[in-house]
């Protein structure tokens, strides 16, 4: 019946119209690119991968990616030119770690983000959403990887509105929901069970980790994000890597959350893509994510809240120290929930870079961990987080030099997004 009804264009039509309402094939996720040439003088123009600086350098974007870069390149007649010659140019940042459909409001949550995902439906926490990714583009960050606490898929559809060019935003991996053994997060009573979901999908056995992956998969995640131990019970090697092994066939990357030493050695000894937060890792557990290629999301950003003691702060920041000793690959990421008077969530989410300043991280470092690296960890490094021909225009630019005083990122002056100027 269906090649019948391709004969005809005009059936044609009406059958991809069809399959569009109905779902039956996907509507376009990406916005065009602005057209007409652009050319960027940019006074210095910084690698981070190689922590080196370029002077006098002019971009030349078109179609939203570098077309060329280089000292003394022709500016096409017509182009529109952009002079960031007293400026420190480089690629967009990334968040690695962030949940952009939460909001946490102190005074009616208590603290607590179960909380707030009793008080604020999934359509609300979209709308959430949409205002945080704008602020998170305008602070310049340019990716980011929003690991769940999203309700019902809300980031999903946030990352489907920055795509489709509907609402301004990063370019976005998301978890959907996360995966945990029963219980989650949160502790429950027995009467209502269900007060977890569909904040976290439970999977204790074998065939609920298939299916979670499988339908987090097919409602639209971009990565897999587990709870390895926040419970007394946690996922042992063997669950993590049959986890691992699902979700690569589905050609996702798995984020581990582990909390504590033994959900750390459990997610290093099976080879996940990261580790987010490992507070209470080992030089022995890092040594061996190093070996197993593991990155450390280490959400640092947390010892700026009130809810954690001096202590905490001292263990994290040690940690982050020791793990930079041993050579663990870093990739920044916050964790950063609660609203803050008077700052946004970008505005936030800088902050977070002050604990690696604590721990005696050198900038290049720092601006590695925040760029190239977690692109690479992000798996958008083909197409992103460097100054060069073919990759898309995400670039940033500050007054001063980041490579000497990284706090520089905090007075982002410029921010462009695929060939987009966001901010100027």
């Amino acid at each position: 019946m269906l090649r019948d009804m391709t004969r005809s264009k005009g059936r044609l039509g009406v059958l991809v119209l069809a399959a569009m309402v109905f779902g039956l094939a996907p509507l376009p996720e990406a916005a065009p690119p602005q057209s007409g040439a652009i050319a960027i003088r940019a006074g210095r123009l910084i690698d981070p991968d190689t922590g080196t600086v370029s002077t006098d350098q002019i971009i030349l974007v078109a179609g939203g990616r570098i077309s060329a870069v280089g000292r003394g390149l022709a500016i096409p007649t017509g182009a529109t030119v952009i002079d960031l010659s007293k400026a420190s140019v480089m690629p967009g940042l990334v968040d690695a770690h962030t949940h952009l459909c939460l909001q946490v409001v102190a005074a009616r949550d208590h603290g607590s983000y179960y909380y707030t995902t009793l008080n604020d439906p999934d359509a609300f926490r979209a709308v959430e959403g949409v205002a945080n990714v704008r602020a998170m583009l305008e602070a310049g960050f340019t990716s980011v990887r929003d690991v769940g606490n999203e309700g019902n898929f809300a980031c999903v559809q946030v990352r489907k509105g920055i795509m489709q060019g509907l609402i301004p935003g990063p370019t976005m991996i998301t978890a959907g929901r996360i995966i945990a053994p029963f219980g989650g997060q949160f502790h429950l009573q027995p009467d209502k069970p269900g007060l977890a979901e569909p904040e976290y999908f439970f999977a204790d056995t074998r065939d609920e980790m298939i299916k979670a992956v499988r339908q987090n998969a097919h409602f639209g995640a971009t990565v897999i994000k587990i709870v390895v131990d926040d419970q007394r019970y946690i996922y042992s090697v063997d669950d993590i890597k049959f986890i691992k092994a699902e979700a690569a066939r589905a050609g996702l990357k798995l984020a581990a959350h582990a909390w504590t030493r033994a959900g750390a050695q459990n997610a290093a000894e099976a080879g996940v893509d990261s580790i987010d937060h490992g507070i209470d890792m080992t030089d022995e557990i890092l040594s061996l994510a190093k070996k197993n290629n593991v990155a450390l999301v280490g959400t640092e950003f947390l010892v700026n809240s009130d809810f954690f003691d001096g202590a905490f702060r001292k263990q994290v920041v040690d940690r982050l120290r020791r793990a930079f000793k041993v050579g663990v690959t870093l990739v920044y990421g916050t964790d950063a929930i609660e609203a803050v008077d008077g700052k946004t969530r970008g505005e936030v989410a800088i902050s977070g870079i002050d604990p690696w300043v604590e721990a005696g991280i050198p900038a290049p470092a720092i601006l590695k961990a925040m760029t190239i690296e977690a692109h690479r960890l992000l798996g958008l490094d083909a197409e992103r987080g460097s100054i060069k021909v073919g990759q898309a225009a995400d670039l940033i630019a500050t007054v001063d030099d980041p490579l000497a005083n990284i706090a520089a990122l905090k007075k982002v002056q410029f921010v462009m997004k695929d060939g987009r100027i966001v901010r100027q």
